[in-house]
């Protein structure tokens, strides 16, 4: 069989290996046919397993699509096939010994409540068993090492992508590597702001509306684009990605929720880079928690006065703008008593943060994803005007909200394959420069096999995050892949990270290396946006009662 026949088949099996599973824990989990919210939380380790089954099984299923599409088109290469290969018999040989959730933590199928005799149908001889024999072994490993090698430096292999991605690549990592890549070391350690003046150039570039229609000012691309800008200028520095993500999800909110003339009012200068907003959302004590959130709006003749405590907020100095989230209704509890506001600010400085009556704040000193800086804001009187209620309707907010964690989720997941990428390129150059023992550290095949396994499992991340992007622009639910494409690039991100430190070996320890930079940034992404235990809730609740 070819390969792209066995991915094909190998998707078949996985898919109705993790049907079983869900079957399995399901049973575990429910009470008189009904799914039991304490038996779930008991079985959280088999729960939140069943959520990275299912994650590897949809990169299984997006490898074989990936495999068909270039076979088709005449572009599975060497390099290409390597990868896909290897990740298919990598993937496929977790799914049957263990897939590791964390560092200390590992899932295997017996933990779903498996028996021997329920897993050996899908342990097929002509297809699982070929695979995992002929993919990741020494021999493929050393074969992709050796292209990656004497590779244009950062390039491993063709993502699948148009030539109009293409292009918009290009510009971003061309802008990156001019302006981004040799100060990025520089502004984190000194833990200094992102200059105006990348600011200034991402706007030129058209980033900050990349998404938002050409109604209203922006370039109306869709999310694929934004996975390829965010990826590429992460790449460079995660701060500089993340810029673009104040203005995705600001942008989002109006434009799923605002009224006409606040879209008129925001998006143009949102897309213009004229209006820097931010995502004022996580209190102290609630965290992901959103329901229990008490930061009160109360209404009092044409304003609402806010008080309450934010914390976890990120680049609000600079911002003009906050998306601000409120509990407009103290008699409401839960969801149903949020607010959005769109509430304007003047922009501060270090010496004088929040220049507005009701408002303070003190940064969060953080290990790393710094240049826009993280606050804590008190509220104390601070009043907005009643016009700046998003949508105009009280009661709305969460909704709003999580109409928007689709793309926030894929936009993270794209900026975590920047990450991954950028720790790729890092650890590559050090080992290919690097002499030791009369040899450069690429030729010791530990660190071969290092880099070989890296760039496989960020072609297998970009995959995913490219295919829940697509779902997105083609108007179709996608929370599952979304959510599915965020736990898997986060966790390939720190585990990129991690390995080209240790690829640098004690220099990677050392401030001056920017590897030690990238460690720090890759381990957030964990956590933002939905920390990975609380994306694999989210992710097993809706396999559990039946993906819809």
């Amino acid at each position: 069989m070819t390969l792209d026949d066995l991915a094909r088949q190998a998707q078949f099996t996985a898919e109705g290996l993790l049907e079983c599973a869900v079957t399995a824990v399901r049973e575990r989990v429910a009470v008189h046919g009904k799914l039991s919210a304490a038996k779930i939380e008991a079985e959280q380790h088999a729960v939140h397993g069943l959520a990275w089954l299912a994650t590897y099984v949809e990169a299984i299923k997006e490898l074989a699509a990936y495999a068909r599409r270039m076979h088709e088109e005449g572009r599975l290469g060497p390099t290409e096939e390597l990868m896909t290969r290897i990740g298919l018999g990598e993937y496929l040989a977790q799914i049957f010994g263990g897939i590791p959730m964390n560092q200390g933590e590992i899932i295997r199928l017996s933990d779903f409540g498996l028996s021997a005799a329920d897993i050996e149908p899908f342990r097929d001889e002509q297809v699982v068993e070929a695979l995992i024999r002929s993919g990741n072994t020494p021999g493929n490993r050393a074969a992709l090492a050796d292209l990656i090698k004497h590779a244009p430096e950062g390039a491993i292999g063709d993502p699948g992508l148009d030539e109009t991605f293409e292009a918009i690549r290009g510009e971003m990592r061309r802008f990156a590597d001019a302006e981004v890549v040799p100060n990025a070391q520089t502004w984190h350690r000194g833990n200094a702001y992102i200059p105006l003046e990348i600011i200034s150039g991402l706007s030129d570039m058209g980033v900050f509306g990349l998404t938002i229609p050409e109604a209203y000012g922006g370039m109306g691309l869709g999310k694929v684009a934004m996975c390829v800008v965010s990826e590429e200028l992460s790449r460079g520095y995660i701060g500089v990605g993340s810029l673009g993500t104040r203005s995705e999800i600001a942008a989002e909110l109006i434009m799923v929720g605002g009224t006409e003339a606040q879209k008129e009012k925001y998006l143009p200068g949102i897309a213009s880079g004229e209006i820097l907003p931010t995502a004022v959302f996580t209190e102290p004590n609630t965290g992901s928690d959103l329901a229990s959130l008490r930061t009160r709006a109360t209404l009092e003749g044409g304003e609402y006065v806010v008080n309450g405590a934010k914390t976890w907020i990120t680049h609000p100095v600079r911002a003009d703008v906050m998306t601000l989230l409120v509990r407009t209704n103290p008699n409401e509890k839960g969801y149903k008593g949020l607010s959005m506001l769109l509430a304007e600010k003047p922009r501060g400085t270090d010496a004088d943060p929040f220049p507005a009556a009701g408002m303070s704040g003190g940064e969060i000193e953080v290990l790393g994803y710094r240049g826009m800086k993280e606050y804590e804001i008190a509220f104390d009187g601070f009043r907005v005007p009643a016009d700046s209620l998003l949508g105009g309707v009280e009661g709305q907010g969460f909704k709003q909200l999580m109409e928007t964690f689709e793309s926030a989720r894929i936009q993270t997941a794209a900026r975590a394959v920047g990450v991954a990428q950028c720790a790729f390129e890092l650890g590559l150059r050090y080992a290919k420069e690097r002499v030791q023992f009369g040899k450069t550290l690429i030729h010791f095949p530990r660190v071969a096999d290092k880099l070989a396994m890296m760039a496989v499992e960020i072609h297998i991340a970009r995959q995913i995050t490219y295919f829940a992007g697509r779902a997105k622009d083609d108007g179709r639910r996608c929370d599952l892949e979304a959510g599915m494409a965020k736990l898997l690039a986060a966790r390939v991100a720190w585990t990129a990270a991690d390995n080209a430190l240790q690829i640098h070996g004690g220099n990677g320890f050392a401030l001056e290396y920017p590897i030690s930079r990238v460690l720090c940034d890759a381990r957030i992404l964990n956590i933002f946006e939905g920390a990975a235990e609380i994306q694999a809730q989210v992710i097993a609740r809706r396999l559990l009662e039946g993906g819809n």
